[in-house]
């Protein structure tokens, strides 16, 4: 009788918990852009800094709603909306298919732009934007695939998001002048709460956890060693060929 009366506190929690993500995701997005997009009129602009184009804005305003939607799906179920959720993830999909069109070509513009961060080769450092449109493709997929199995489907779009989050702590980390290291280590910080989650409440790691929290560790360094390869750099440069 105890544990089935403890059973609604649990599903209380586990909705604050995910819609506590959520936040804290749109706050790091929110404050790591801030002075390069959101606040960028009242901050002094650089001279060398190339501006932003139609479909830098046209991507800012698509990754925002990306955030602002998971925010109220998660409250979406936390309130028992869930006729609601199913609509707006039909939505949810639209926007996340032109968010890996956009995305994309916002990427590609950035090298024949000539914008990288300072010392990496434009061309190389494409590598680590494609990867994360590539990841957010396949673990937003997997999330739609998965949509009947709730603790599944959660912990997937959860991945699929942060996995799109290193640009904006990149910005917070050069702004404090660390070290290019902390960004691999913070941009997996995210992935913790979500470990100490499952242990807290099923006393193990779900799979989506393990498998997907590997992926978000592990691709940011992966990635920044497979760009210095002359591979790569070859590949790079057939890429943005075709859109030169």
């Amino acid at each position: 009788m105890a544990t089935i009366a403890s059973m609604p506190d649990n599903r209380h929690a586990e909705r604050n918990f995910f819609s506590g993500m959520a936040v804290a995701i749109l706050l790091v997005a929110l404050v790591g852009f801030a002075r390069s997009y959101y606040l960028r009129s009242f901050f002094p602009v650089p001279a060398s800094d190339p501006g932003l184009t139609p479909l830098i804005h046209l991507h800012g305003i698509l990754f925002t709603g990306w955030l602002l939607l998971l925010l109220a799906q998660t409250r979406l179920v936390a309130a028992r909306r869930i006729d609601l959720h199913r609509q707006l993830g039909m939505a949810g999909a639209a926007l996340a298919a032109l968010l890996v069109v956009i995305g994309t070509l916002t990427a590609l513009q950035g090298v024949l732009r000539g914008v990288g961060p300072d010392g990496i080769d434009p061309r190389r450092f494409l590598l680590v934007p494609l990867v994360s449109i590539v990841l957010f493709a396949v673990l937003f997929g997997a999330a739609v695939r998965a949509r009947r199995d709730p603790q599944s489907h959660k912990r997937l779009m959860l991945l699929a998001t942060l996995v799109m989050l290193p640009p904006a702590i990149a910005r917070l980390v050069i702004f404090f002048g660390l070290p290019p290291p902390v960004l691999i280590a913070a941009a997996t910080l995210f992935v913790v709460p979500m470990v100490v989650w499952d242990w807290k409440t099923r006393g193990r790691l779900h799979p989506v956890t393990l498998w997907g929290g590997l992926v978000v560790v592990l691709s940011l360094p992966i990635r920044f060693a497979l760009l210095q390869t002359d591979a790569w750099l070859a590949a790079s440069n057939w890429m943005v060929g075709l859109v030169q």
